[in-house]
């Protein structure tokens, strides 16, 4: 598997864009918090990424993706914040890989990369949030994110499942 930052002239390649989509689609009907619950709404997904592809093609954001030698099997984005006091932090987003590759390392990988990417531009932390209930906090713990606050039944899954949103940041400067 090789992590690789995705050139902003290279988001329109259909290519790139079936495999994140298929991966997405995969990793939210298998269960993964990625902004949508199973099964997945195969259109609504299709818009929320075009959307993220066009913020990276614009040079506002930046996509890490992780391939296999024959297909893209994993994404995740570094999503810029409003205004110039906060230039020195992104946010971390939309970080899956494809169910398939789950347990080989694929996702330490791919947080991994996005670290050295976020390096690179000079950021100095990084923030993500994660759905409660489901102990995602300790797959990112391993990398210096730290809990700093919890948004109570911030998720609604549906009319009587609601779930808290766990705020996390991380300090580029400690690792």
């Amino acid at each position: 598997m090789e992590f690789a930052v995705v050139d902003s002239s290279d988001v329109t390649d259909p290519v790139l864009r079936a495999d994140l989509l298929d991966t997405w689609i995969a990793a939210t009907d298998a269960g993964g918090s990625v902004g949508f619950v199973a099964p997945a709404p195969v259109h609504k997904v299709a818009v929320t990424l075009d959307l993220a592809l066009e913020r990276v093609a614009a040079g506002q954001d930046l996509l890490g993706a992780l391939h296999d030698g024959s297909r893209f099997i994993g994404m995740g984005l570094l999503v810029a914040n409003a205004g110039v006091l906060f230039e020195h932090w992104r946010t971390v987003l939309r970080v899956m890989v494809h169910p398939k590759y789950q347990g080989s390392g694929a996702g330490t990988q791919l947080m991994t990369g996005l670290h050295e990417a976020a390096r690179g531009l000079g950021l100095e932390q990084l923030k993500l949030t994660v759905r409660g209930g489901q102990g995602l906090e300790r797959f990112y713990e391993r990398f210096g994110y730290q809990v700093v606050g919890t948004h109570p039944r911030a998720i609604r899954l549906s009319a009587d499942d609601y779930r808290d949103e766990l705020s996390l940041v991380m300090s580029l400067n400690q690792r």
